[in-house]
């Protein structure tokens, strides 16, 4: 657009009809002096609010579908001056107290002179019924935070960037927001969640900040070892790094990267250390990885040469004993497996889906529990914990409950100083287990206690880094015992004997039959597949199982994105199982009352944890919060916690890690190519309990059966606990 072509325009929003967080762009409906229709008015518009005032520089245009639009190139807001503008705009949110019905008392009270008041004289809101001190205190500052928050928004706006994460930014910093992001914008990769490197490097690059800028050449490489770090390795080489910085930065000095190298490394950020892995590795670590792989290895070495405190038993009688008790009768496999947990101090179990780890654990805990009442139970998940409670019948925790972390030291209040009080640790699920989460559990776990480590390698491996699983048993150094046999009960079920089949990379079978658990539906084309998909959850299952949709039937997929993604599914299940429940939207994302929705990140405030699946149980627009019903416990939300959530009706199979549901429908798929691999197959498939239904093509299930193939992981922790093993000998 030609500045000078730019035709003015003054109106009000009537309606905010569309508004992207993370864009900034807008479709709004206002209303113009002089014209007796709405206008569409287009653009990047900063959090726009029904009722304000828009003074925009633009260009009119005709739409095919839409009509005549008015594109924003420039604008500036203004407050409404009637009575009638300053209630739509004081009732659309725009501050925490006041909703629509608040508004019309309040405009009701004070008229045209309600804003002035607001900022002049907010102790004069307690004239209006229902409103006392603590809803004035809250307006105040809620109008004076969102003057903040605005002035934030230009700024970013005017440095050609969204606005999406403004009020996380002035959360974050307060009255310094500008100031600190002028000073070192590359802060925001570091300090605001949501906000990466690329995008601090547009606003830095917006300041005037160089490309060989010392700063950006630092928070350049954290942000490639970073991401390094969220595809599972917990070393990066040093060669690769560098050379994926120097692409990323477009710097073809490797001086200038290497020098940052060395700054963060004497800043204590990095740490680089020379392994003797197969061939001699510069490895590349941030502190705190490097940190918690070798105390993981010392640890677990001091472990296994500590005596236990608990006293010895005589394993023959004992075994009798508990066979008795529990009315079971072991297998060969299933009687090493007890035997070492008796005589051991530390083993892991792994095996497949019935093959007894469930039967072994409840004969073990039978013979400990009659000598020791401190025994405790965690899982890495809500749902895996509240699975091995049902199988148990004893309590296990998450190991974010079991730790408890302390809100005002940021860290789990459970650590050496203050150690669990236990005897024996039973661990389930510990594929799941990332290197971090292991180091913080063996820091509070007593050197005299006894673990059981439970998991089944054959399972995705943890999504955050390491291997914590595959390095303990390549170690060589914990005894393992590892289940193959199937057991007869299982053999009869068609989802345990497929699971098998995927390990083993056989083709799987469908008998199809009515009483089976397991089906297989042939088609490839994917709108074909999102349509039977749908009428399986919303229809045809309720119908002929009477499997609840929502509660009991998950839909798994390999993919976030595409005809056959999360989100594509989400929507289309959304709308067929709950269209007309009170909604929200947030950064072009629809929520609705009602909706099953997931929490994506750890939130030690909420005690919600990554995985963690509820309900949104209330709406409340006056106070912008969203109540979310997890594990029958209600956790409210503000509108701008809301990126932490996503839809749930279908979730990737990473996300599905640790928990089990009634049924299961995946679909599986050639467009999925680059996510058929085996070990996903396996994952989704294991997740089902009662029925599993594959929707796709064989050729797709063959992919993913024959492929083998895992990203290499950089860890070290195997080579590390060999070492401290042989120093303690």
């Amino acid at each position: 657009m030609q500045t000078n072509a730019l035709e003015r325009l003054r109106g009000q929003i009537e309606r905010v009809t569309y508004t992207s967080e993370e864009t900034g762009y807008s479709v709004l409906r206002v209303k113009v002096s002089g014209r007796q229709e709405l206008v569409t008015v287009v653009g990047s518009i900063a959090n726009p609010q029904a009722g304000e005032i828009l003074q925009m520089s633009g260009e009119w245009s005709s739409h095919p579908k839409f009509g005549e639009q008015f594109k924003v190139a420039f604008y500036q807001v203004a407050v409404p001056a009637t009575a009638v503008g300053i209630e739509k705009y004081l009732g659309s949110g725009l501050i925490k107290g006041i909703g629509p019905k608040m508004a019309k008392r309040i405009v009701k009270t004070f008229g045209e002179q309600t804003l002035e008041i607001i900022e002049q004289k907010p102790e004069k809101l307690a004239e209006v019924e229902g409103i006392g001190k603590h809803r004035i205190a809250l307006i105040a500052q809620a109008w004076e935070d969102q003057k903040e928050i605005r002035q934030v928004m230009i700024f970013l706006q005017s440095q050609g960037v969204s606005s999406a994460y403004a009020a996380r930014i002035f959360k974050h910093y307060g009255k310094q927001a500008i100031a600190t992001v002028t000073e070192n914008p590359y802060r925001l990769a570091y300090d605001i969640y949501g906000i990466g490197f690329l995008t601090a490097d547009k606003i830095a690059a917006k300041l005037g900040f160089a490309k060989d800028s010392p700063l950006r050449a630092e928070a350049g490489l954290l942000y490639v070892l970073h991401t390094m770090m969220e595809e599972g390795h917990v070393f990066y080489p040093m060669e690769p790094l560098l050379k994926n910085a120097m692409e990323l930065l477009g710097i073809a000095e490797k001086k200038l990267l290497v020098q940052a190298c060395e700054r963060l490394t004497w800043d204590q950020r990095l740490r680089i250390e020379q392994l003797a892995l197969p061939e001699p590795t510069a490895a590349v670590y941030l502190a705190g990885y490097h940190l918690a792989e070798g105390q993981v290895a010392e640890r677990v070495a001091k472990l296994l040469r500590t005596k236990a405190l608990l006293r010895k038993v005589d394993c023959p009688k004992a075994l009798a004993w508990a066979e008795e008790k529990t009315r079971l009768s072991l297998a060969a496999k299933q009687r090493e497996a007890v035997l070492a947990c008796l005589t051991q101090k530390m083993v892991i179990i792994t095996g497949g889906p019935g093959t007894g780890k469930s039967t072994i654990l409840h004969v073990i805990l039978t013979i400990y529990g009659a000598i020791s009442q401190r025994i405790l139970l965690a899982a890495p998940t809500g749902r895996a914990a509240k699975r091995m409670t049902e199988v148990t019948g004893i309590e296990a925790k998450t190991i974010h409950r079991l730790l408890s972390y302390d809100f005002k030291k940021c860290g789990f209040k459970k650590n050496e100083e203050d150690p669990l009080d236990c005897d024996l640790l039973v661990l389930d699920e510990v594929s799941m287990v990332d290197l971090l989460l292991f180091y913080h559990l063996l820091k509070a776990l007593p050197q005299n206690a006894k673990f059981i480590v439970v998991g089944d390698t054959n399972q995705l491996p943890s999504v955050g880094a390491g291997a914590v699983l595959h390095d303990l048993i390549q170690s060589g150094v914990v005894p393992v015992v590892c289940l193959t046999e199937i057991f007869r009960q299982s053999k009869q079920s068609s989802i345990i004997s497929n699971a098998h089949k995927i390990i083993h990379g056989q083709n799987l079978f469908f008998p199809n039959s009515e009483k089976d658990d397991m089906f297989f539906m042939e088609e490839s084309d994917p709108e074909k597949v999102l349509e039977t998909i749908v009428g399986l959850v919303k229809t045809r299952l309720p119908r002929k199982y009477g499997w609840h949709p929502v509660n009991q039937i998950q839909v798994l997929t390999p993919m976030n994105r595409g005809a056959m993604g999360t989100q594509r599914l989400n929507e289309a299940l959304q709308e067929a199982l709950n269209p007309h429940g009170q909604a929200i939207t947030r950064g072009g994302r629809v929520f609705r009352l009602g909706d099953k929705v997931m929490q994506i990140r750890n939130n030690y405030d909420k005690e919600v944890f990554n995985g963690d699946i509820g309900c949104i149980s209330r709406v409340d627009p006056e106070n912008q919060e969203v109540v979310i019903t997890i594990d029958e416990r209600e956790v409210p939300y503000e509108y701008q916690d809301l990126d932490e959530i996503v839809l749930a009706y279908a979730i990737s199979i990473h996300k599905s890690q640790g928990a089990e549901y009634p049924v299961v429908v995946m679909p599986i798929c050639t467009q999925h190519y680059v996510m058929l691999q085996r070990n996903l197959l396996y994952t989704g498939v294991t997740r089902g309990k009662k029925l599993v239904v594959l929707i796709g093509t064989r050729k797709a299930l063959g992919i993913a059966i024959r492929n083998t193939t895992q990203t290499r992981r950089y860890t070290a922790l195997d080579w590390r606990l060999k070492q401290a093993w042989a120093q303690l000998a």
